[in-house]
């Protein structure tokens, strides 16, 4: 499966449905569907996705006491979602909830963890009285995730490599933030990489909102972010 999911980061679901429908048949097979989609669409529209034999990743980022997270990924396994998120600052009996939970389920959905979030550097960190560096921080968390039995995490590129080299596959490494160099924007991302970068530093999928769903051709940017994947995957194959 290719490694790119597209965020479906839009206020409508018929947007959404649109751009499903744009980049489906472009060859994306996984569409991330976070708080904002989901307060206005719901369970429907993720539905409707996993019926066009596509993926979803549920980014919701799960983080509250053991029980209510448990009931949390239950739910969103009972969806048949490939991917669903909690908070590594939620603590091990929490993810460790959210893990049981998804074994219970039928089907197959993999829990991650969100580590560091793409949007915070170093000094966001001391002002929220962290006093390590967004790698230590991400390994730290990461390592509490590997522990709990989840399935991976989600951490930037910045961090993928250092992750890649102490927590080797199957532990997925789900890296957003991404910018192709054809993007000139970072957005909101103070540690952004390109496709190539993330895929090269060991990351299983990157995620891409912007430079897909708000180019004027959300198809041909996706065509050319999927290029530039299997260009990287072709040059790493041994």
């Amino acid at each position: 499966m290719s490694p790119l999911i597209v965020a479906l980061d839009c206020p409508e679901a018929s947007t959404a449905r649109k751009l499903v429908e744009q980049l489906g048949s472009a060859g994306v097979g996984m569409f991330k569907v976070g708080s904002e989609l989901f307060t206005v669409a719901g369970p429907a529209l993720v539905r409707e996705i996993i019926h066009r034999h596509l993926q979803v990743f549920l980014d919701l980022k799960f983080h509250d006491i053991p029980n209510t997270v448990a009931g949390a990924v239950r739910a969103a396994a009972g969806l048949n979602v490939a991917l669903v998120d909690v908070h590594a600052g939620g603590g091990l009996e929490m993810m460790r909830a959210a893990v049981r939970a998804a074994r219970e389920a039928p089907g197959h959905t993999r829990v991650i963890a969100v580590t560091v979030l793409t949007s915070l550097a170093g000094e966001d960190l001391e002002r929220l009285g962290v006093h390590r560096g967004p790698l230590e921080q991400v390994l730290q968390l990461a390592q509490m995730a590997a522990e709990a039995g989840l399935d991976g995490v989600v951490a930037s590129a910045s961090e993928a490599r250092q992750l890649r080299s102490r927590f080797p596959r199957p532990f997925l490494i789900v890296t957003p933030g991404i910018r192709p160099a054809w993007c000139a924007s970072p957005g909101d991302q103070k540690r952004p990489a390109t496709p190539a970068e993330a895929l090269a530093a060991g990351a299983d999928f990157i995620v891409v909102g912007r430079p897909v769903i708000a180019a004027p051709d959300p198809a041909e940017a996706a065509v050319r972010i999927l290029e530039e994947l299997g260009d990287v995957s072709a040059g790493l194959e041994p």
